[in-house]
């Protein structure tokens, strides 16, 4: 069976992001095909969709290599996601499903009810989940695939600390849901631009200036041979 372009482009992307292959490293086709039990075909075109998305450059005489973004381009992801995250949670208070509004609502109570016990070690998957069912509430798959491939990318590119304040961070989650539940896409929106933007301060840049690498991550999270793929 021919395993999807877009799985292996996932898998690829995931150790992008991991750290498994360090920036500036080559990509073969051939290898990658090993790696993850498939043909070079879906490798190809995987490789073609990463360079579009900014994971990936093509140079002369090297091939395909893992890309090596500027601190400016990392600066940059942050202002498009002050930008476009605010954009997603107006339309969501337009176009958001009853099923959007349950899962919300969910995570939300979820969220509360870690951040006051103190057991923060789930709260940062709880938040990921959070914006991107925010995202897929909006109704619009343009800027959903957008928002996706800017989370995948700020993952990439930044460590984030937790919160100092996981109750008020959990607080502003259910003022969104709250806007976005009355249909107000104009206090959804402010209320996630100030979200957003208290939230930057806690992002690290990965990558040291001057052109410093960090160590390379040697093992996957992913099984080699993929087998999640075939199914």
């Amino acid at each position: 069976m021919r395993i999807p372009a877009h799985s292996v482009c996932t898998a690829i992307r995931d150790d992008i992001v991991a750290g498994v292959y360090e920036r500036g490293s080559r990509l073969t086709e051939e290898l990658l095909a090993r790696r993850y039990g498939v043909s070079r075909v879906p490798v190809r075109e995987a490789l073609r969709t990463l360079e579009a998305e900014g994971f990936v450059v093509t140079r002369r005489h090297a091939g395909a290599c893992v890309a090596e973004p500027t601190e400016q381009e990392a600066a940059d992801l942050l202002e498009m996601r002050l930008l476009l995250e605010p954009l997603g949670a107006a339309r969501a208070a337009q176009r958001r499903t009853e099923a959007h509004l349950k899962v919300l609502r969910g995570l939300v109570r979820l969220g509360q009810q870690r951040a006051r016990q103190g057991t923060s070690d789930d709260l940062r998957s709880l938040d990921g989940w959070f914006h991107e069912t925010l995202a897929q509430s909006s109704g619009s798959p343009a800027l959903i695939a957008m928002l996706a491939q800017l989370r995948h990318k700020i993952a990439w590119m930044y460590a984030v600390e937790p919160p100092a304040g996981p109750v008020e961070s959990w607080t502003e989650h259910g003022a969104i849901v709250d806007a976005v539940a009355r249909g107000d896409g104009e206090r959804a929106r402010a209320l996630t631009a100030l979200h957003v933007e208290r939230a930057a301060p806690a992002h690290r840049p990965r990558f040291a200036s001057g052109g410093e690498r960090p160590a390379r991550v040697r093992h996957s999270q992913r099984p080699v041979n993929m087998p999640s793929l075939r199914n």
